[in-house]
């Protein structure tokens, strides 16, 4: 539904210059996009890191254009049922939230829970063999149990054969994409991204009518990996996409398992490596995964997506759990990423860390970043 929020919202994504992270900077300050969109020079220079190429891309005819491709896109997500989740829809992954570098917008098209209560992602070469297709439908057959959503990324190989072989078990299966939803890339793949569209789900960052540019994969990646509760490596050469993935999702603190593959062979030199420098567990059965997620506790974890509660959300604000909350997962984070995450302004958040500091509850540390304590 066309919404005046989101219109000001879709807007302010859409201008030259203005990234993810200076976005979230501008909603701090400014409290909404539209409020951001109409703020005079004067005040958007006192922001920290809005310079004057900034404050003429926000006030000069770039807004103007930008305002004017927001309206046109959300018609055309209106008429094909698109949904646009900008990060402070609580439809929004939850999970994507906890990544330092998440798009601030998302578009999105089918019924699958994006904050299913267990998520996971397939990766793997381009170039994949009978062996991977095997391990792929073994790997699948076995976690059928939990029900998880399984995320990978259209492209040919490892992930057109986990999204088909998720459809095949009527596991719900999601693909990230590298160009804009209207876009089926690779076009060979389009019958069974309409099957997913119907009962899993297409999602990307990128605009309507964006081209796969090669430059879009490695950032369609970390989608991929912040999305997902773990990440396993099928089949991978010694450098490529998949690895990407993998390295990915260790930053995010998120586990990361590999099919071990015959020595020698090329399509799994990237996998080996992998179990070799200890930076994936080795996957051999299902429990290997159960044992590594957590999932072995329980079959069905009932509701969405919810970081693990260590603290009463009864003993704080509604503002302050959320800071905590984000402290449970993250370990420690930057009072920037704090805000980001928890979707409160700058200064609020700074002023609830000190009140949480006196009471105990965190502990300050070098860099502006904070812990539990």
């Amino acid at each position: 539904m066309l919404t005046d929020d989101l219109y000001h919202e879709l807007a302010l994504t859409l201008l030259p210059g203005i990234g993810p992270q200076l976005t979230r900077q501008l909603m701090s300050y400014g409290s909404s996009a539209k409020n951001v969109l109409h703020l005079p020079p004067g005040k958007l220079r006192r922001i920290p890191g809005v310079g004057d190429a900034t404050v003429k891309i926000l006030t000069g005819p770039e807004r103007g254009k930008a305002l004017t491709q927001a309206e046109a896109s959300l018609r055309k997500a209106e008429k094909e049922g698109v949904e646009i989740l900008f990060y402070t829809n609580k439809r929004y992954p939850s999970r994507l939230k906890l990544i330092p570098d998440a798009p601030v917008l998302l578009y999105y098209q089918g019924p699958a829970d994006l904050n299913a209560p267990k998520t996971l992602a397939l990766v793997g070469t381009r170039q994949a063999t009978e062996y991977g297709r095997e391990q792929t439908e073994r790997l699948l057959k076995g976690v059928l149990p939990h029900q998880p959503l399984i995320i990978s990324g259209l492209a040919y190989g490892i992930d057109i054969m986990a999204h088909r072989a998720a459809l095949q078990e009527g596991l719900q299966t999601v693909g990230v994409m590298a160009t804009g939803l209207d876009i089926i890339y690779p076009a060979a793949h389009r019958k069974t991204a309409e099957k997913m569209r119907e009962t899993g789900g297409l999602l990307t960052e990128f605009s309507f009518g964006t081209q796969p540019d090669r430059y879009n994969f490695p950032q369609r990646n970390r989608i991929i990996a912040g999305l997902a509760d773990g990440t396993v490596v099928v089949e991978a050469a010694a450098k490529g996409g998949a690895l990407i993935t993998a390295e990915l999702a260790l930053s995010y603190d998120r586990d990361v398992l590999a099919v071990p593959g015959p020595l020698g062979a090329p399509s799994s030199e990237g996998c080996n490596a992998l179990i070799k420098s200890h930076k994936a567990a080795l996957y051999q059965e299902p429990k290997d995964l159960e044992q590594l997620l957590n999932w072995d506790a329980a079959l069905h974890l009932p509701g969405k997506f919810q970081p693990p509660p260590s603290y009463s959300a009864a003993d704080f604000t509604t503002d302050e759990f959320a800071l905590i909350t984000v402290l449970m997962v993250s370990k420690e984070a930057h009072i920037d990423d704090l805000a980001w995450k928890a979707q409160l302004p700058i200064h609020l958040v700074a002023s609830l860390l000190l009140g949480l500091e006196f009471r105990g509850v965190v502990r300050a540390l070098p860099g502006k970043k904070f812990v539990l304590v």
